[in-house]
């Protein structure tokens, strides 16, 4: 029954952002849902691994900029089509995913270690990037404009059935997350990993295919991001900015669950639109106002939204 009403609620949203474009002719609210779909996007990869799995990163961009960097390498560098680099580039962040996943679970690091070496990943990536001719080094990569063949479109239509698409890939996977054994044995491993272990759990295989998962998800973001605005560089690709806004609609939405990354993304770009409109474009507002968020979250609302309609309609 639960994945009945799931999959009801998930295709009742779907088709209303689908017919969006029907019934909205502003571009910038269509920009605005787009941006809100694309950080859904980026939480739904935050939330495989630290939701379900309990392996909380501080540096997921590492997987954003990996995908955004090989589709921009391959389709400039190398020719290839876009939609064939868009493959190879989710293939490519979930191969880093599974790098850094056999580096730090197979050494069984965790918590706080766990996020502080997701986040130096980042910063090496980073670096690297800034430091290869290949990847434009400081100066960033454009992409250049082509036809709807490149996955570039005459108007934000196009780009809003795209991210609408990955958006309900996610959503399967989160679907799947809830609903599967698999998912049971992700659960008991973030609960406590020593019994899932006597239990006959493989802790080892389990997250690192949470892992690999979360980050084929954050790197189709990341191809996403450089298809829209052309242009990608090493302080977007791999900077906090990217971490911190995966990571921020999954706590304000709810922790592991199907609705909560969607949650987030929706109240924490309502709330942006809002400074931004009392404030102007100051820099660095968007980033306090998100920590300050995150406190009060942490400390009054663990279970985030979700959690919070839970508790009303009981």
């Amino acid at each position: 029954m639960t994945v009945k009403r799931d999959l009801a609620i998930g295709a009742l949203l779907a088709c209303g952002v689908a017919l969006l474009p029907f019934t909205v002719q502003s571009g910038a609210v269509l920009n605005a849902v787009i941006l809100t779909l694309f950080a859904a996007l980026l939480g739904q990869a935050w939330n495989v691994l630290a939701g379900f799995g309990g392996q909380f990163s501080f540096g997921h961009a590492v997987f954003f900029g990996t995908g955004a960097y090989a589709s921009a390498v391959l389709q400039i560098r190398f020719g290839v089509n876009a939609w064939a680099a868009l493959a190879l580039a989710v293939v490519a962040g979930a191969a880093v995913g599974a790098i850094i996943g056999v580096l730090t679970f197979r050494y069984q690091l965790r918590g706080s270690y766990f996020a502080l070496v997701t986040l130096a990943f980042a910063e090496v990536f980073r670096i690297l990037a800034n430091t290869f001719p290949f990847t434009g080094a400081g100066v960033g990569m454009m992409l250049p404009l082509s036809k709807a063949a490149a996955l570039q479109f005459p108007s934000r239509t196009g780009y809003l059935y795209l991210v609408l698409a990955l958006v309900g890939i996610g959503f399967a996977v989160h679907l799947w997350l809830s609903h599967s054994r698999y998912g049971a044995w992700l659960a008991a491993v973030r609960d406590n990993e020593q019994s899932a272990a006597a239990l006959g759990v493989d802790v080892f295989r389990v997250k690192l295919r949470a892992i690999v998962i979360s980050a084929a998800l954050m790197a189709s973001g990341g191809v996403f991001y450089l298809q829209y605005l052309h242009y990608i560089d090493p302080g977007i690709a791999y900077g906090p900015t990217i971490s911190v806004e995966a990571l921020l609609g999954p706590i304000v939405g709810g922790l592991g669950t199907v609705f909560g990354p969607l949650l987030g993304a929706v109240a924490l770009h309502a709330l942006s639109e809002s400074t931004r409109n009392l404030l102007g474009d100051t820099p660095g507002v968007s980033l306090a106002l998100y920590g300050v968020v995150l406190i009060l979250m942490v400390r009054y609302m663990p279970q985030g939204l979700a959690g919070l309609l839970a508790r009303r309609k009981r």
